[in-house]
């Protein structure tokens, strides 16, 4: 950590701003809270940030989430995540549900899915979408913000652990 704490604001948020989906505010604010003990210490500091944010930017962050498992631009650290879980290779009805569940969860929740998909597969995505499609508004809103910091511990864990 030390390396990282002897980062400038720029220097910080070109390393560690896209780990918070298109939402390179999270880092920039973060580097306020220097230094950092460990990459726990500072994932904990970046989950502050998003959960002391405005609900406006916390949708945001939400909304910069791509779809899983279609084929819509994504940045390229997504499309690795994805293909990890096997979502690079969907049969055409696969593919056509995973549209369809993903589209019914926008129309409910304004945001699309959100899961963490380090460590499954297309089958636990999919029981999860049809599951937590049927979750209220407010327990889906916390459930996405929940995944969207797993992703963010996995990927720091990748640039300041790997």
């Amino acid at each position: 950590m030390e390396d990282v704490n002897q980062m400038n604001k720029e220097e910080f948020v070109q390393k560690a701003g896209w780990v918070f989906e298109h939402s390179p505010w999270v880092a920039s604010e973060t580097w306020e809270n220097m230094p950092f003990q460990s990459c726990e210490h500072l994932l904990q500091t970046m989950i502050n940030i998003v959960q002391n944010a405005e609900e406006a930017k916390q949708l945001a962050l939400l909304r910069a989430h791509p779809d899983l498992g279609t084929r819509l631009q994504m940045s390229e650290v997504s499309q690795k995540e994805q293909a990890g879980a096997g979502l690079d290779q969907l049969t055409k009805e696969e593919f056509e549900e995973f549209v369809t569940l993903n589209q019914r969860y926008v129309q409910k929740f304004n945001f699309p899915f959100i899961m963490a998909v380090k460590g499954q597969n297309k089958e636990s995505i999919l029981a999860a979408m049809n599951q937590r499609i049927h979750n209220a508004y407010d327990d889906e809103y916390n459930i996405a913000l929940h995944e969207v910091y797993k992703i963010a511990g996995f990927r720091l864990n990748g640039i300041f652990k790997g």
